[in-house]
């Protein structure tokens, strides 16, 4: 049926959906020559038709979206069943086209009179259709599933977790992350009101991630110019406050995760108590924790550079963004390296200091094992050793202190390897406290070429086993995997395999693991392997566009071998499990973490055309911050790297969410109690424009979570700027409340001895990297009085 003179209305929409069908018809046409999905193919071809109709003014044109629409539905049941962020792109704007063909049909733009009763009543039906996958998404995701068997509480040791303080930076030496407070319960956590904050004032604030501490009535924090404060832990009132004054050249990736405490009960006077503070500039600073003075009995004047036995180390090559570990009067520090700017970066080498004096205790440098002190005069530790930026866990019984390890840089190619660094790479070491001679090693990822280096804090707890509590450690990793091993040998407690793992597409100079272990004793938390069917997008365009990429990319699963052609890694270096490690509440046994699933798009780039790129290691070339973008140099060997995150043109990630989430793990069954998306898409939108809808989608999130003697577990993490409580049993929500910026931190917990109160105290910083602003807030909250 044809009206005589189309609108102007319908002549726009006819050309809006021609477009539509030429982008379908191209894409779905490559998409087709690559053994993907014909659905494209075939739709641009009808939506070609619906044009034309449209652009005719005829009524066909509505019932013909009408068939496309139940098409579609078809189709999307059968790739991704009800998930309703699997509909978005699918049904979105196709909805959005049958809905305006709808009411310019009731406005009788087609046609040139009103619908009769049948037409009606076939309109009605098509937005019943319309609306039903949508409907039936919401509902399938409101009602997902958390447990319901409430787990039976043991009153920990007094040993296990923090109680009035927080004296490390996962709340003791063992790094549970875990408070025996009890005066915040899932009964009153409602009434949780903020009660004080602090800004540092910073200028342009950056990220704000420090897991603060708290010793008697003060509350110590820096930020990621390395200021530190003295606030009062009652009010949050400024008590003192110290600025090195850092080089901020000398680090292109700025931040304060932790700071260290030791008291000397054998002195008297000033520095009795002290603050340790590891710079950005790589210096080693201990202040007066009453006064904010530096120690000046301390190295030099108060410090000590760690750059001492390193050699020439130009600026941006080594920073320190973790925190000291304090034990039995030694300062155990590494430090971070530049990701991926060239072969023979500073060593990896890890010291301990003495706390009172600063004078080197003990140095373990994997290229000189047989010596403990610094490399006699004229020589250097050991260059391009594997390093260890993490925080380290520590057992006093064992005297043992837990190091995680990053791989030698650069990280994507490394066949320049030799034996010592392969040796040690993404592993978990036991060092002696008093020697620093190795007492056993555990490699997480063989002859790394994803950057899987381990970020987590190793965590110190007790087992569940069938033959008893077995004095263990965990170690949660980038891939997604949690080891769990005997922390007096490192032999596994739960089942480990080696697996035969994903060789072809390498380069052909690089050596490949053709195994990796996979810790199948415990749940995995690295995602599903990727599909086709996974490939998301705002709309349906850029889904194809990811695709056709997905196609043209090399992927055989987990730990597909970077190369010269493209190729997806998935879970993405930035985790799995990143530096906000895992909690463990000891009395549930139970383990709460909080994982990222966002994959990378890599290749492998030849040493000539990066030099056409331009892409020189900084101080080559580039400064600061221009060196981590764009194409990484890994200069020294045959190849550069281009790698990020796997994002459509419209700078949303290419798989489907949720792309972040919170899950607890019964360690006693070893099974996923519960696990649930974590953040909201309100702060969250196609390129970087925030969309102000808070619903639940799940955002990359990174920050450690705080369990409670009482059964909850406090999480921000997510850039949707909420701080949120969940039920540690059930994984029901508790409580939330609004952030002046996201919390990507560790949270904490304290009591206030002269008023009471237990406090809960959490950094709101941002992270530029996630696309979250920068903050430079502290927000602590309590029970009103």
């Amino acid at each position: 049926m044809i009206s005589g003179r189309p609108s102007v209305t319908l002549r726009v929409l006819a050309t809006l959906v021609g477009l539509w069908s030429a982008g379908f018809l191209y894409g779905g046409t490559l998409l087709v020559s690559l053994d993907g999905s014909p659905y494209y193919l075939c739709a641009g071809l009808w939506l070609g038709g619906l044009a034309v109709a449209i652009w005719r003014a005829s009524r066909w044109a509505l019932w013909g979206v009408g068939l496309l629409v139940l098409a579609t539905s078809v189709w999307t049941f059968n790739e991704s069943g009800l998930d309703i962020w699997a509909m978005l792109p699918r049904l979105g704007c196709l909805g959005l086209l049958a809905m305006a063909l709808l009411i310019l049909t009731i406005k009788g733009s087609f046609g040139g009179r009103p619908m009769n009763a049948k037409e009606l009543a076939g309109s009605a039906a098509l937005l019943l259709l319309i609306l039903f996958m949508p409907i039936a998404g919401l509902v399938v995701a409101s009602a997902s599933p958390v447990a319901t068997t409430v787990l039976r509480a043991d009153l920990p040791s007094q040993e296990a977790g923090a109680g009035d303080d927080w004296t490390d930076y996962g709340g003791t030496p063992e790094g549970l992350r875990f408070t025996r407070l009890a005066q915040i319960t899932p009964e009153n956590v409602a009434d949780l009101t903020p009660v004080w904050t602090y800004s540092f004032g910073d200028a342009e604030p950056y990220n704000l991630q420090i897991a603060p501490l708290k010793i008697g009535g003060l509350v110590y924090a820096c930020n990621s110019t390395n200021v530190v404060v003295a606030l009062d832990a009652a009010s949050g009132k400024q008590v003192w406050r110290f600025d090195p004054k850092p080089d901020l050249r000398s680090a292109p990736f700025r931040a304060c995760r932790s700071l260290g405490y030791h008291r000397d009960p054998t002195r008297a006077g000033a520095c009795q108590t002290r603050i340790l503070e590891t710079t950005v500039d790589a210096r080693l600073i201990a202040i007066d924790a009453l006064t904010g003075r530096p120690c000046r009995d301390f190295g030099r004047d108060g410090q000590v550079s760690l750059l001492e036995g390193l050699g020439p180390v130009a600026k941006g090559y080594y920073f320190i963004n973790g925190g000291p570990t304090i034990a039995r009067g030694k300062i155990v520090v590494g430090a971070a390296v530049a990701d991926n700017q060239k072969w023979g970066e500073p060593s990896g080498v890890i010291r301990a200091f003495d706390v009172t004096t600063g004078r080197l205790a003990w140095a373990y440098d994997v290229g000189a094992p047989d010596r403990i002190g610094a490399p006699p005069p004229g020589d250097t530790y050991t260059a391009s050793t594997p390093n260890s930026w993490a925080q380290m866990a520590y057992d006093e019984k064992l005297g043992l202190i837990y190091v995680p390890t990053g791989n030698a840089t650069p990280d994507h190619y490394g066949r320049q390897r030799r034996p010592i660094d392969d040796e040690i790479s993404s592993a978990l070491m036991a060092l002696d406290i008093e020697t620093g001679r190795r007492r056993w090693i555990f490699q997480t990822t063989h002859h790394d070429l994803w950057d899987y280096d381990l970020g987590s804090q190793p965590v110190l707890f007790d087992m569940p086993t069938a033959s008893g509590p077995v004095p263990a450690v965990a170690q949660p990793t980038k891939r997604g995997e949690i080891f769990v091993l005997d922390r007096a040998t490192g032999v596994p407690v739960t089942r480990v395999e080696e697996r035969r793992v994903p060789i072809e597409g390498a380069a052909s100079s690089e050596r490949v693991s053709p195994t990796q272990p996979f810790s199948t004793g415990m749940p995995s938390l690295a995602g599903e392997t990727l599909r086709e069917a996974d490939m998301w997008g705002v709309t349906p365009l850029d889904q194809l566009w990811c695709r056709i990429t997905f196609k043209r990319a090399r992927y055989a699963g987990a730990l597909t071998p970077p190369g010269p052609t493209p190729s997806i890694m998935y879970p993405g270096y930035a985790g799995g499990m990143n530096w906000g490690s895992v909690s463990i509440d000891p009395s549930r046994r139970v383990l709460v973490t909080v994982s990222t699933y966002l994959a990378n798009y890599m290749r492998l780039v030849p040493r000539a055309e990066a030099n056409r790129a331009g892409a020189f290691a900084m101080g080559e070339g580039r400064e600061g911050l221009d060196a981590m973008r764009g194409i990484k140099a890994q200069a020294n060997t045959p190849y550069a790297v281009e790698t990020h995150s796997f994002l459509s043109p419209l700078q949303v990630p290419c798989q489907q969410p949720p792309w972040g989430r919170i899950s607890a793990i019964d360690l006693t069954a070893r099974k996923i109690l519960w696990s649930r998306p974590l953040g909201t898409s309100r702060d969250t939108g196609p390129m970087g424009l925030r969309t102000m809808l808070p619903l639940t989608i799940g955002v990359p999130s990174l920050g450690g979570v705080l369990v409670t003697q009482t059964g909850l577990a406090f999480v921000a993490a997510s850039n949707d700027r909420r701080f949120r409580a969940f039920d540690t049993s059930t994984g029901q929500e508790r409580w939330a409340a609004d952030l002046p910026a996201s919390g990507i931190a560790p949270v904490i917990s304290y009591r206030d001895a002269r008023s009471g109160r237990q406090f809960i105290l959490l950094a709101a910083g941002g992270h530029k990297p996630l696309g979250a602003r920068g903050g430079d807030r502290l927000v602590a909250y309590a029970l009103p009085r």
